[in-house]
């Protein structure tokens, strides 16, 4: 007869193999590891562990080998993109408060079934916001990497223009696939549907919004729901109180900026000192780097140089601040 514990983390385990969710599904099964060793049960646990271990090491095989990536169909297609996620969380470069953030959630989303088993549900509903280019985007991309799920991107600038008078119906549509295909839905520009207006401008905008907290409100667990803004000041502040999670971008300070450009530019960079570029790098955001990075790679490899040298990076920096800043 199985003990209640024993039943859920069964139930817990049939219903992440059942999702394809792997990690998941190992951390069920680690869960019950862990209680066998509690248990004095020791060699179980340890052939438990082993077995985790040696699946784990298996190359990864990409998301879209795996399953065909689900194409949007019909009215979805006209307001819905769908990828499959490459980045990683190791390439994501931020604070480490925010990156406790976003492990948290990657956590939780694993172990979603024992949660949920427990009466808990696990955080779906993230709002991100932040300057351009922090990596707001790159975030949504790396937990559907992490949980091996597509991104879902609709941007909702261009769904209320296109679709003016029938955005909440298309909103609908949206929602309806959060609730039936399990995957990161990344709704990007969210000032553009959640900025506090007043006058003329409160009609057909606040209607749509009041569609989307209520859809965003009843939105399975079993997916994530992530709103992207450039423009906090801008939203309503009672829109924060919706989401299970508020997470803050801001511009990288000078040691992020190092790190960024060495993740970019890998073996070019090795050697080259990259202390003192403060003056430089102040007031680019991630992507600004990123870019500037690249452009100083490109001049030195069409020169027939192996490496990038300090001169690059600040000719590179330099020039990228006067296209961003002006």
């Amino acid at each position: 007869m199985l003990m209640a514990g024993q039943g859920s983390h069964i139930t817990a385990m049939v219903r992440s193999h059942a999702s394809g969710d792997d990690e998941a599904f190992y951390s069920v099964v680690l869960q019950v590891a862990a209680r066998e060793a509690r248990q004095g049960h020791h060699r179980l646990a340890g052939d438990i562990k082993k077995a985790v271990e040696a699946s784990r090491s298996r190359p990864r095989t990409p998301l879209a080998e795996v399953t065909t990536l689900p194409r949007p169909q019909g009215d979805v297609a006209e307001v819905m993109d769908v990828r499959e996620p490459r980045e990683r969380l190791r390439d994501l470069v931020t604070s480490a408060e925010l990156a406790g953030q976003i492990v948290q959630v990657i956590q939780e989303q694993r172990q979603r079934a024992v949660l949920m088993e427990h009466g808990f549900v696990p955080t779906h509903r993230l709002l991100l916001e932040g300057p351009p280019g922090t990596g707001k985007t790159m975030t949504a991309s790396v937990i559907a990497s992490e949980l091996s799920l597509p991104v879902c991107t609709v941007r909702l600038d261009g769904l209320m223009s296109r679709f003016m008078g029938e955005t909440a119906s298309r909103l609908r549509i949206v929602f309806d696939e959060v609730s039936t295909r399990r995957a990161v839905y990344l709704f990007d520009e969210f000032d553009a549907l959640g900025a506090d207006r007043s006058g003329n401008d409160v009609g057909e905008a606040r209607r749509v919004l009041n569609s989307f907290l209520l859809f965003l409100e009843s939105a399975s667990p079993e997916s994530i729901v992530i709103a992207a803004t450039n423009h906090r000041a801008i939203l309503d502040r009672a829109l924060f109180r919706r989401f299970d999670a508020v997470l803050a971008y801001s511009l990288p300070g000078g040691k992020q900026a190092q790190t960024l450009i060495r993740k970019r530019l890998g073996s070019l960079v090795k050697g080259v000192p990259l202390g003192g570029l403060g003056a430089l790098t102040r007031g680019l955001s991630h992507a600004d780097l990123v870019k500037a990075a690249e452009s100083a790679a490109k001049s030195a490899l069409m020169r027939g140089d192996s490496a990038v040298t300090r001169a690059d990076l600040e000719s590179a920096l330099a020039a990228r601040r006067l296209a961003s800043l002006g």
